[in-house]
């Protein structure tokens, strides 16, 4: 089975990149960017399947031709796209650049796609802020769409699109939405990763709107799992969620990175503005997954609190020099 991974420099695609070599595939990767410090790419971690990686720095804006070339040469069976123009706020900055990245060059790459006669399944990685705020409780599966920020109008937007083309060419689309992933590895501008960093440098830590909203936070570990049960059994044209039953606000979270790490909450959170156009609540309905493709989540999340600390812990002397904001590629 060739395997291509769209994205495979980003928290979601280096895992799935690492799960699937350990499985034995081949898998080539391509993102935008070169790959960045091996703390952040599992599949460096002592795979010992790393020799059937390939790594491709492509960027859709810029070398659809090149991804195209590689799409014909290498001819996979499935294509898994991680890849998107990512953070809420800053997409208010340059929502031409989150439209361009995550629709105009989405939609270049897949008409690509579909002229590919090997494609068997390609998986396509999309965000619950397509739904908006999920005031009303848990949502299930589904197109009614009400996204609040230029990001999540861009992910929505794509989503439409690729509904437009299984409708029309049976393009063999599956998507797959997450709640918030979190694990070790995952870039420390992330909520996570940050509040444990700055509990350990005793650095100040913003907390938007004082931490008021609530998600439900699932391990990467859980949500590659399910990846994988979607590539091998999922239906083309439907969509499925991943995400745990617990739900935690951002306050409480960061409140228990903080007695993990033995540091008052106090010393370590600011209270700052709420950012724009945040969504209160994301709440996705993951039954479907559990009963149709046999998934659970497994991994609490204290447990995973505490494995993502010991990652941190372990490389904190790379990771104390690396910048903790998001910084924007166009």
């Amino acid at each position: 089975m060739k395997i291509l991974v769209i994205g495979s420099n980003s928290f979601s695609g280096s895992n799935f990149s690492n799960f699937m070599l350990e499985k034995g595939y081949d898998v080539t990767g391509i993102s935008r960017s070169r790959e960045p410090n091996d703390v952040f790419l599992p599949y460096k971690w002592g795979n010992k399947n790393f020799q059937n990686f390939k790594f491709f720095q492509y960027d859709l804006n810029v070398h659809i031709d090149q991804i195209t070339a590689l799409l014909e040469k290498e001819q996979f069976e499935y294509v898994i796209n991680f890849s998107a123009q990512g953070m809420v706020a800053e997409s208010w900055e340059n929502p031409t650049h989150w439209y361009h990245t995550n629709v105009v060059s989405q939609v270049a790459l897949h008409d690509s796609l579909r002229k590919q006669r090997s494609l068997k399944r390609y998986i396509h990685v999309s965000t619950p802020e397509a739904y908006g705020s999920s005031n009303s409780g848990w949502v299930k599966e589904n197109y009614n769409f009400s996204p609040s920020t230029p990001y999540a109008v861009s992910r929505a937007s794509c989503d439409l699109h690729l509904l437009s083309f299984f409708n029309a060419y049976d393009f063999p689309v599956i998507f797959t939405r997450a709640a918030n992933v979190y694990g070790p590895g995952q870039q420390l501008y992330r909520i996570i990763p940050r509040a444990f960093l700055s509990s350990r440098l005793k650095r100040k830590l913003p907390l938007h709107g004082g931490g008021g909203s609530t998600r439900s936070f699932i391990h990467i570990r859980d949500v590659i799992h399910a990846t994988y049960k979607v590539l091998k059994d999922g239906s083309p044209g439907e969509t499925y969620h991943s995400s745990t039953n617990e739900i935690i606000s951002i306050k409480d979270l960061v409140n228990m990175a903080c007695k993990i790490t033995n540091r008052p909450f106090e010393d370590v959170i600011e209270e700052s503005e709420e950012r724009l156009g945040k969504d209160q609540s994301y709440l996705l309905d993951s039954s479907k997954l559990r009963n149709e493709l046999n998934w659970t989540d497994k991994i609490s999340l204290e447990d995973g609190l505490i494995e993502t600390l010991e990652w941190l812990d372990t490389n904190i002397g790379i990771l104390k020099s690396l910048p903790v904001d998001y910084i924007h590629k166009q």
